[in-house]
């Protein structure tokens, strides 16, 4: 549930930032943002509808939303839940002098929220540009209203905004923000379950995505295991209140929870370092397991009544998942749509494990993938566009000084294809 933090009639004439953020990457991502601006600027004001990644890094947070992203809620409530928020919100920034407002990601749950502010004068600068080049690129309209300035995430997508008149950045994913630390993560994992083959389940964050999801990975890990005796896996789920979720998911399957699979939260970096291979639901995930270099397989289970009536005619791009759409072709095994079971996966996890040249090169595909990000840090080529808006002036240190790093800004479909 939405949890109340703040008192939302609460009033302040101190210039803010305001994020919003619904899901757990968008508190993520919102995260890092928040934490190079109060490092630059430590008396900024910044709150936010967000979660307590964001509250960590110094927001003020409003109303906790991340939860209801993880656990669900039925959706005509969840509907209601939301419309009741906007109203929140509508009154907060009446009392709020509010100078920019930075949505991140969920589009749907957030393009109401712009347009409060937008009707407050505020200037909406959107992190995690909506995939319209997915999946609606006629709500480009749309978002030329609701936003001032769109912070992509993903090389293509400057241009793509650029050319249809929205001002848009390529600041880089704040995936690859932070450079990763090995010899930590090494640590992390050194007293996990080892084997000759180390299967990663990466069942997604959504209710939805898990309920159709988690049997057919579960599925196919039970396979593989029946074939490979020394195999050993490990779940990685965002919160510890989603194990009894999947367990009961199991149960409810006829599926036996194998002695061999563990499971662990909040723990995502380190699974993917201590796997040999992944099996994952489609989404922001996949570049996290990219970065890495670890071969996965990627599925994501759709009704095949809605794709064939409406999914298919919306997606306008070859490729489903983000690593083969910033290849600009199949470097992974995706199956997305997958409308059968378990054994489709556990096969072309199979052709990995047991042909060593598809799974060395697809290990060179995915640093390839990678390399398209470097030289780009997201937390401060976000931190530089949304201070400009602000008017908040150059800091005394500038943070993208730090180490010689420069400025990214000086030449300044959810679902199944992520954030």
């Amino acid at each position: 549930m939405l949890g109340l933090l703040f008192d939302v009639s609460g009033t302040s004439t101190k210039p803010t930032i305001l994020f919003t953020a619904f899901e757990p990457s968008g508190d993520d991502h919102a995260s890092i943002v928040i934490r190079e601006l109060k490092s630059r600027y430590p008396d900024l004001r910044v709150c936010g509808w967000g979660g307590r990644k964001m509250q960590a890094a110094g927001a003020e947070i409003i109303e906790i939303t991340g939860d209801a992203a993880v656990m669900g809620m039925p959706g005509l409530e969840k509907i209601r839940e939301h419309r009741k928020m906007n109203t929140r919100i509508a009154e907060w920034v009446k009392e709020n002098n509010v100078v920019v407002h930075v949505p991140v990601d969920s589009p749907a749950a957030n393009f109401p929220v712009c347009a409060i502010m937008k009707s407050n004068g505020v200037k909406v600068i959107h992190m995690v540009a909506p995939q319209l080049w997915a999946w609606a690129p006629w709500r480009i309209r749309k978002l030329r209203r609701l936003t001032d300035h769109v912070m992509c995430v993903l090389p293509f997508e400057e241009d793509w905004f650029r050319s249809r008149g929205v001002d848009a950045t390529f600041i880089g994913h704040p995936l690859f923000a932070e450079p990763i630390d090995e010899s930590a993560l090494d640590q992390q994992v050194s007293g996990w379950k080892q084997g000759a083959q180390r299967i990663a389940v990466l069942p997604g964050s959504r209710p939805a995505e898990i309920k159709k999801n988690f049997p057919l990975l579960l599925g196919a890990y039970c396979k593989l295991k029946s074939e490979h005796a020394d195999m050993v896996g490990m779940v990685a789920v965002t919160r510890p209140e989603i194990e009894p979720v999947l367990r009961q998911i199991a149960k409810d399957h006829g599926l036996d929870w194998p002695e061999s699979l563990g499971l662990t939260y909040a723990n995502t970096d380190a699974v993917v370092r201590w796997c040999s291979l992944a099996l994952v639901v489609s989404g922001t995930v996949t570049l996290q397991i990219a970065r890495q270099h670890r071969p996965m397989v990627i599925v994501y289970k759709l009704g095949r009544i809605g794709w064939s009536l409406l999914a298919r005619w919306l997606i306008q791009t070859p490729y489903i998942t983000l690593p083969n759409i910033l290849a600009g072709r199949e470097v992974v095994p995706e199956l997305v749509p997958h409308f059968v079971g378990a054994e489709p996966i556990a096969e072309r996890a199979t052709e990995l494990l047991e042909d060593s040249s598809a799974y060395e090169t697809q290990i060179r595909e995915l640093q390839s993938v990678s390399d398209r990000f470097a030289g780009k840090n997201a937390a401060i080529g976000a931190a530089d566009i949304i201070a400009r808006y602000a008017g908040l002036g150059k800091p005394s240190m500038h943070c993208s000084d730090r180490d010689g790093e420069d400025s990214n800004t000086d030449a300044a479909v959810s679902g199944t294809l992520g954030n």
